[in-house]
This record gives structure tokens, sequence and C-alpha cells, in this order.
């Protein structure tokens, strides 16, 4: 039997040996005892604990199924349990609509950290989703709904590493008509100096169309908590009246994709404030803007913002269509209307626009 099969069998096993102790905690726990339930053969309390209701509860279920009545939760048991007999926890990365016993383990942990999801049940839904989503709000991790080892380790209590430091970035910029460095600087929160140094340029000479810069980001002291988030609420404040979107609805989108933070970046690339992807920046520049911009959080929201400008043209200023368009993407609101998970979303961004 592999290691990590043999983290269930041992904790069960030992509850048919005499003078073993009567209860034994194990995180896999969890997960035995929901996909027993679902067969019929507990009734006890999700809680954990390997106790005689759970040992009795696997050896009936063994012997209904055919199987040596052992009472060890092995591969042939597992297999016979169906979907929610596997994978164990922590063998893949959890997003919602996955059914598993690793789903019920998940459930029972975010319980225990006081974030309940509506059941616990193997089945990753919405409600699973938005309550792993408060967790990670709560911990500092980025709020993506998708349990990786980070929010893993976070749920069992284990210290994360420490994160990589971040590198310096470096944007290129074609100059235009009427630019100079200092507004080149200003831009893309670097220095005439910086600028000047890493393209070996004289700031003193004119700065001739079509040159083709690398403008470093000058690393700044880094801001409170405090300070941050209402460098945010400016920038999406500045942005909202520059597009004619009402300021507490994109603060309520924001605050929902993010948390105010700018420097996430989800597993499918979309990062910052607004949790903007590289197509939809891509689309904003060529289309809606006709001019790059900055890759920094005031761009980003700038991005952010226009877009959902364009969304609520689209819409005809319908607040809760064009925030599902966000969620799930304009052609599939017109095509499928709001799907389960998309009124939950908007649900949630008009509530926080409420209070924002």
């Amino acid at each position: 039997m592999s290691r990590r099969a043999s983290v269930v069998a041992v904790a069960v096993a030992a509850l048919a040996f005499p003078g073993a102790a009567s209860a034994i905690t194990n995180p896999q726990i969890p997960g035995l005892q929901v996909a027993l339930r679902a067969h019929g053969f507990y009734g006890g309390a999700i809680d954990g604990v390997a106790g005689p209701l759970t040992a009795r509860g696997i050896r009936a279920f063994q012997r209904s199924h055919g199987l040596r009545a052992d009472g060890l939760a092995g591969p042939r048991t597992r297999l016979a349990l169906g979907r929610l007999g596997r994978p164990f926890f922590g063998r893949r990365d959890l997003v919602r609509g996955q059914i598993g016993w690793d789903v019920s383990v998940l459930q029972f942990l975010l319980a225990r950290r006081g974030f309940a999801p509506p059941r616990v049940n193997g089945n990753f839904g919405e409600g699973t989703r938005r309550a792993v989503i408060r967790f990670q709000r709560r911990v500092g991790l980025f709020p993506d709904g998708i349990v990786g080892g980070a929010t893993r380790a976070a749920l069992l209590g284990k210290r994360r590493p420490a994160a990589a430091p971040a590198r310096r970035p470096t944007s290129r910029y074609v100059v235009r008509p009427g630019d100079t460095l200092t507004g080149i600087a200003t831009r893309y929160r670097s220095t005439v100096h910086a600028i000047a140094r890493t393209n070996r340029l004289d700031p003193s000479r004119v700065l001739l169309i079509g040159t083709r810069l690398r403008v470093p980001v000058v690393a700044l002291p880094e801001p409170s908590a405090g300070a941050r988030s209402w460098l945010v609420r400016a920038s999406i404040d500045h942005w909202s009246s520059h597009y004619g979107v009402d300021p507490h609805l994109a603060r309520g989108l924001a605050w929902m994709e993010s948390g105010y933070q700018s420097n996430l970046t989800s597993d499918a690339g979309a990062w910052g404030v607004m949790q903007v992807t590289p197509a939809t920046w891509d689309y904003v520049e060529q289309v809606l803007v006709g001019a790059p911009i900055p890759r920094t959080a005031d761009g980003n929201v700038r991005v952010g913002i226009a877009y959902l400008a364009h969304i609520l043209r689209e819409f005809k200023g319908d607040e809760r269509l064009s925030l599902a368009a966000w969620y799930q993407g304009p052609a599939s609101v017109r095509r499928r209307g709001l799907l389960h998970e998309s009124k939950a979303f908007v649900a949630d961004v008009l509530a926080l626009k409420a209070r924002m």
C-alpha cells in the first residue's frame, strides 16, 4: 500500500486493536465519512474522527459489496465508493465543478476554520467556491476560489513557503508625437534618469518620434495597506468619472475581484485590481482606447473600467446583465442568459456597490 493510501487505513485500522485509542483524528477521515454517508452506511457527524461509527460503517459497506471487511479504506474499498471515494485531499488542485473525497475534506476544513459552505457533500459548487474565497481573503491569499498548495497549507495550519522576490518590471514604449521623458516617466512610475540611463539617452536632447524605449519601473517604498487602498480607490474614482461609470459599481466590482489588491495574478493570467486577462487588455488597447496603456496598477484599473463601460453600453446600462457579461462573457449572456454562478456573482457585486 502506498504511503498516501495508508494514511486513512492506519487511522481506521487502529480501532480494531485492543488498547487502541478510542478516537483517532486524521485530515482525510471526513472524505471517508461523507462517502459512507452518501451510500447509507454512516449516520454520525462529519467530524474527522475515526470513531466506532465510522469503523462499523466501513465494515458494513465492505460486506455489502463483497469486500473483505477489514475496516481499511484501501484502494478496492475506495473504488467501490465511487466518485466520492477518491482522490485523497492534496493530490490535485480543486476548482468549482469537481466532485470527490478531497472536496469533502476541503468542505470540512473550511467549516472547521469558520467558513462553512452550505453543505459538506463532496460537490464543489458555488457555495463552496465563495467559502474558499472568503477564507483566502482572510489569510492573505489570492482570492481566486481555486484550492492550490498555498490554500491547502493554510487550511491545514501549515506555514506557507516564502514567496519568491518579484522581478522589477520593464515596459517597452515607442515614442509618439508630443511625448517627453518626463511624461513617459510619470506614466510608467519611473524616472527620467532611469529611462535615460537604460536607453543611453541624453535628457537634454530632443526625443525622436519612433524611438523604441525600455522603461524600467523604479522600486518605490511599499505603502501601507491603508495607503494602498486609498490609492486604488482614487484610481477607480478617476477612471469611473472619465468613462462615465458609477464609481460605487466599479468599487464593488474591484473589491469582489481582488479586494483592492494590485499584485494578484490568477492561473488564467488575469491580474491586478480588476483581474484583467491579457486578451481583454489587448482588446481595450487596440479597439476601445487605441493606444498602449501602462502595465501599472492605475493602468489595470483604467483597462477594467473602460471594458466595464463598454459592456454597460452593450447591454444598455443594465447592471445585472453587464456584470454577468463580465463574469461569463457577453456572448454567453446573450445566448444562455445568466448562469447560476453568475447570479451569485452579480448579487455579491451589487451588495458591495450599496456599501461602497
